[in-house]
């Protein structure tokens, strides 16, 4: 959420920045609203120094042995004239806070300005396309024919863009996921948190998803609760309402979780396969920082990301996303892509971010700077660390041989019993 006061001093600042992102919002209402408020709050101030006066007055009367009768109807008056405006004051701030709520967050400077994806910039790229001395199958092929992923099954169970690994499929999925816990706690300084998968409906405010992207989550609506579109938002809101020590910061934070998204406006994209599915495995990291600290902590956080890819041997690609394609509460976002031979494109496999203090003015996440000063916002970050079916994508198109087998990359075969490869005899 952006500070009403700079969005109140910085108009111009706040209308560029939606122009750049693509995006209407009603910044003019808001101010009128936000015009309105403090008028009556000015009122109410002045009708509590009258209040004030005629109180002072009675009791001067009384203590004289006079009665008071219109100075008690005229307090009266106005004792309900301030709870009226009071009324209407509690009722503009709700109508703010729900404007202020459908603002995204002002891109950092260092951000491409673009109207669309096509406007990315690339920053770098690591490793080498591998080539192949046959034709490159894709990843449901190749799944279909070793019995490791079985689809039809999975739509069976849930319906379209469900998977359902099996034997050494699930067993490629629990070994990434146990290699990335590893690498980002035992090398990266991350604290591992299992957190709950269903979240309340302020939680999924707080990191930003609400009220923009609902038609995205899956809600369970007798409880009002959110399956979670990512363990960022439990990560995040580990912290809501809460005050840190400076000397505590920074915070890093990694989790496994299934993540749940209904993927609302994207019927009819990616249909095979596991490129776009409603759950999805992932290992999430978080990070709390000092403001100061937010830029730095960003291009870390993408190098844990790049280093599991790496690892694996995959070909990807890192992207500054423009204006247009930063997601409605970075500040600034990094994709990584991997490469997908069968696919013959690039996928996104972490999308990594700094929001600045917006999630934590959200969420009312603060610390108190050394020195025992007036606590501050933190800023937020959060990165995939990776997710894990447009790995297993990769991996299987990059690993595939010409007989249908798939090798296993090297730091995954301690987690696999020490397998090698994946044939259709196994």
């Amino acid at each position: 959420m952006l500070d009403l006061k700079f969005i109140r001093e910085n108009v111009p600042v706040v209308k560029e920045s939606l122009n750049n992102r693509n995006t209407e919002v009603e910044i003019d209402k808001l101010l009128q609203l936000d015009k309105e408020r403090r008028d009556l709050l000015a009122q109410v101030e002045e009708l509590k120094h009258q209040r004030n006066v005629v109180s002072e007055t009675i009791g001067k009367l009384k203590k004289a042995g006079k009665e008071a009768r219109e100075e008690l109807r005229e307090m009266k008056a106005v004792a309900q004239k301030i709870k009226e405006f009071d009324a209407k004051v509690g009722q503009l701030n709700e109508k703010i806070r729900e404007k202020s709520l459908l603002i995204p967050n002002i891109p950092h400077k260092t951000v491409p300005v673009g109207k669309s994806p096509r406007d990315n910039v690339e920053v770098r790229q690591w490793g080498q396309q591998p080539r192949f001395d046959f034709s490159p199958r894709s990843h449901w092929d190749l799944a279909g024919d070793l019995g490791i992923i079985d689809f039809p099954r999975a739509s069976k169970l849930s319906g379209s863009h469900f998977a359902l690994y099996r034997g050494w499929g699930a067993r490629l999925e629990r070994a990434l996921i146990s290699f990335m816990l590893d690498l980002h706690t035992q090398k990266h300084g991350y604290t591992e948190i299992s957190p709950p998968f269903i979240v309340k409906r302020e939680c999924m405010v707080g990191t930003g998803q609400l009220p923009k992207l609902e038609e995205d989550m899956y809600r369970c609506e007798e409880d009002d609760f959110f399956l979670i579109p990512t363990a960022e938002v439990p990560l995040t809101n580990m912290h809501r309402e809460e005050i840190l020590k400076s000397e505590d910061l920074p915070l890093y934070y990694c989790a496994y979780t299934p993540c749940f998204r209904r993927e609302a406006g994207s019927y009819g994209k990616d249909t095979r396969g596991l490129v776009r599915i409603h759950q999805f495995d992932k290992v999430e990291l978080v990070k709390f920082v000092p403001p100061q600290d937010s830029g730095e902590e960003l291009e870390k956080l993408v190098r844990d990301a790049e280093e599991v890819l790496q690892a694996l041997g995959l070909h990807y690609r890192v992207l500054s996303l423009c204006t247009a394609d930063i997601s409605f509460a970075a500040a600034k976002c990094y994709d990584i892509e991997v490469w997908a031979p069968g696919e013959r494109r690039y996928l996104e496999v972490s999308s990594c971010s700094s929001f600045g203090d917006f999630q934590a003015r959200r969420a009312q996440i603060r610390y108190r700077p050394p020195g025992g000063t007036k606590a501050e916002f933190v800023h937020t970050l959060n990165g995939s660390g990776v997710a894990l079916p447009r790995a297993v994508v990769a991996i299987l198109e990059t690993y595939q041989q010409k007989d249908g087998s798939v090798i296993i990359p090297e730091p995954l075969r301690p987690y696999m019993g020490g397998t090698e490869k994946i044939s259709k005899e196994d």
